[in-house]
């Protein structure tokens, strides 16, 4: 195995001892003293003025899919950014593929009317 992965193998193994440990340190040690008050749902302070199954509009959803969409494209942005001048043409190319399969995306969204807010 190469040792240039045994760092980031042995920090995955170390997150999940850690999550493990600590999902059994709160079941094991956490009070139990359930109440009514305790197992009332929390709403800023205020009493639960309705049901907490509601139903939204599906705008909020096709929103948070277009946040998700474009918040992933940052993320693919960054490293070639970063590795800019190593790339050189080509990867430049490719990125102004991928830009404008996602600008298209943006204008077919704005054109169906999933920006609207109504």
């Amino acid at each position: 195995m190469n040792l240039e992965y045994a760092a980031v193998i042995l920090i995955f193994l170390v997150a999940a001892f850690l999550a493990v440990v600590m999902i059994l340190m709160t079941t094991y040690l956490g009070p139990k003293k359930p109440s009514k008050v305790k197992e009332e749902a929390f709403e800023c302070g205020s009493p639960a003025s309705g049901p907490a199954r509601g139903r939204f509009p599906v705008k909020f959803y096709v929103v948070a899919i277009l946040f998700i969409i474009f918040d992933i494209e940052v993320a693919f942005l960054y490293p070639w950014a970063v590795l800019f001048r190593d790339m050189g043409m080509l990867g430049f190319i490719e990125m102004l593929f991928f830009v404008s399969v996602l600008l298209f995306g943006l204008i077919y969204a704005w054109k169906r009317g999933a920006l609207e807010w109504e």
